[in-house]
């Protein structure tokens, strides 16, 4: 007998999965794995800043923790790391739309196919945080943290100089 989406057996398998693939086939720019080798719903992230961006060089930490009804619901992602990002929420959750639920947005800002599917998996959610970071243009019509937004389309230098200072904050507390 087959276990069927969802059920904690088989969500404990594709986590497996993804963990042996990505200790494997390391994909550039970050490394995941677990916080306690005794529970798979709780990962650890180490992001690289992207190059030739406002990140670059930085050390970011993250967690990844997975519901028990992973992969049918999506995973939350929340810098340990302090960031600064008009899609990053103050306390570091981040707010894209492959970690949205499934189905239709109820303020009409995403389609349902732009939202969590269950075909997503660790590295295409990492890839999409370094396609987030990477952007020259974020997310503005619907922030997560209002004041970083405010500050991208009022004073963008003092945004860059803050990004910068916490980038150089991340590689002093990453080697500390």
């Amino acid at each position: 007998m087959s276990a069927r989406p969802g059920t904690s057996s088989n969500n404990h398998l594709i986590l497996r999965r993804q963990l042996q693939e990505l200790s494997r086939h390391p994909v550039e720019g970050f490394s995941a794995g677990l916080v306690d080798d005794n529970n798979l719903l709780e990962w650890e992230v180490m992001l690289i800043g992207p190059p030739d961006t406002l990140y670059e060089g930085g050390v970011f930490k993250a967690t990844l923790t997975f519901p028990p009804e992973y992969p049918l619901q999506p995973p939350k992602m929340r810098f340990v790391t302090p960031m600064w990002h008009p899609n990053i929420y103050p306390d570091g959750l981040v707010c894209i739309s492959i970690l949205h639920a499934p189905g239709d947005d109820q303020y009409g800002y995403e389609e349902a196919g732009e939202r969590w599917l269950p075909v997503h998996s660790v590295e295409s959610i990492l890839m999409s945080v370094i396609s987030l970071l990477s952007s020259d243009k974020p997310n503005l019509d619907s922030p997560a943290n209002v004041d970083a937004a405010k500050e991208v389309r009022t004073d963008f230098p003092a945004y860059k100089k803050k990004v910068r200072r916490l980038v150089r904050r991340s590689v002093e507390d990453a080697y500390n």
